[in-house]
């Protein structure tokens, strides 16, 4: 489980001690130094690296880092909101110990995700781990839990191409044998990291687009996902860089065709029994994980300035790519943006959730997880019902028919996406003011910076940026 407390100066009770025991244990296994990991607002994974003899100090005093990165964007320039931006100021980067672990395909490096505080020992309110961690312990207080796992495609390309071009490592069709054989080295290397850092691999294949493969790991608690998110591409990008390979992890490789997703799966327990099955709703779902779903589906429009967060999320966005680009849900329907998955008979009081679909690898995981709970917990609270389900391809509806069902077209760009985030007061407060103003600041940054550039320059800005 997650450590849940806030870190205090001089360390939590037992983290000094426990660190310094972790730091000679990694000391004789090899290990050099810790990586200390967050996301920016940006989706960009920022890290700050430590000797291992210094794991007990970061415990309890943290590891300083400016909070202008809050409002960095993808290219490294910095915008500025009325708080964050500027360079005055420090933060402590707080390890969590509960999440370290060796990284299997660095060797002699270990890995930590962090909360940040402020210098004063307070939460620093530009922290989107630090956001996550406080909406689930407030549901924790009415009885809810929740178990989330986040879907990660990638392209895998030659390494060494000049002028940042992508090709592919792989010849193969979708989902063909012929490309996992291609493959195949490398990622056996991938499973074995995995199996070694504790990582539960669901599976891993060959997916559509050129030299994509797709990875699905198993469920832990929201902030715990996010961790896993994060260190599943730390270790995808480092198997693949010890076999001559680039990946790229952007929303789209290229302008056309099918991009890489960051689908994300959530199920809501409360008291340990899973509303999402054994119900009296459809497909066996309760009266509230009905009004959950229905809250994601009202919110989706806004919810897409944090899920689908770069220019280049837009060129991914499009109908008939099972992307998920209608206001639409469906059991086991891959064009609907809310996906219910009830799982196969015999396994449904543990399998049964749902996907959302319109996210991808740009979003920071934190905030993702942290909006999309807040959505569902809202329409939970509120009773919204669950409106008419569809079958089939939405953009395949009559415009009556989508109107009468609800069903309308997501933003088309990211200022769109913005302008609807901007007027979901809902969504703001859930990551406060402070992270809900540097959102709006960085995706405005981000939408300027790619200003008249077509769609093959914007994938180009973006193809190795997460």
């Amino acid at each position: 489980m997650t450590t849940l407390a806030d870190p205090v100066p001089g360390g939590r009770p037992g983290d000094v001690e426990r660190a310094t025991a972790l730091s000679g244990e990694l000391s004789g296994r090899g290990v050099h130094g810790v990586v200390l990991s967050y996301v920016d607002t940006a989706g960009v994974c920022r890290v700050k690296t430590i000797p291992t003899a210094k794991l007990a100090s970061a415990a309890a005093w943290g590891v300083g880092m400016s909070p202008v990165f809050d409002t960095f964007l993808a290219n490294d320039s910095i915008v500025a909101t009325d708080v964050l931006g500027s360079p005055d100021g420090d933060l402590r980067l707080y390890p969590d110990l509960d999440q370290l672990v060796v990284l299997a395909g660095q060797p002699g490096w270990a890995w930590a995700p962090v909360d940040r505080i402020t210098q004063e020992g307070e939460r620093h309110p530009g922290c989107g781990r630090t956001v996550l961690r406080r909406i689930v312990a407030e549901a924790a207080e009415h009885g809810l839990s929740f178990k989330a796992a986040i879907e990660i495609e990638w392209a895998v390309g030659q390494g060494a191409v000049e002028g940042g071009e992508f090709v592919p490592a792989t010849t193969g069709p979708a989902y063909s044998a012929t490309r996992q054989v291609e493959l195949s080295a490398c990622t056996a290397d991938l499973l074995a990291a995995f199996a070694a850092q504790g990582v539960e691999v669901e599976q891993l294949h060959p997916e559509y687009a050129a030299g994509q493969f797709e990875i699905s790991v198993g469920a832990l608690d929201p902030v715990a996902a996010a961790d896993r998110s994060v260190l599943v591409r730390q270790t995808i990008r480092a198997v693949a860089a010890r076999h001559g390979y680039v990946v790229s992890f952007a929303p789209a490789v290229f302008a056309q065709g099918v991009g890489n997703g960051g689908h994300l799966h959530l199920s809501v327990w409360r008291d340990g029994v899973n509303l999402h099955s054994g119900g009296d709703g459809r497909h066996g779902m309760t009266a509230e994980a009905e009004s959950f779903a229905a809250g994601i589906l009202h919110r989706l429009p806004a919810l897409t300035a944090v899920t689908a967060p770069s220019p280049a999320s837009y060129l991914r966005l499009k109908p008939s790519q099972w992307a998920g680009v209608f206001t639409a849900w469906g059991r086991e329907t891959r064009e609907a943006a809310v996906r219910i998955v009830t799982g196969t008979a015999g396994l449904r009081e543990q399998a049964a959730n749902l996907e959302v679909k319109p996210v991808d690898l740009a979003a920071n995981p934190y905030l993702a997880l942290a909006c999309v709970i807040a959505a569902g917990l809202d329409g939970m609270s509120s009773g919204t019902p669950l409106p008419e389900e569809i079958t089939g391809d939405p953009a395949r509806l009559d415009p009556a028919d989508a109107a009468a069902r609800g069903v309308r077209r997501l933003p088309t760009s990211l200022p769109e996406a913005v302008e609807e985030f901007r007027k979901d007061e809902r969504l703001r407060a859930a990551l406060g003011p402070v992270l809900a103003d540097a959102v709006i600041a960085v995706r405005q940054g981000e939408s300027e910076a790619v200003a008249g550039l077509d769609d093959e320059r914007v994938a180009a800005a973006y193809r190795w940026k997460y």
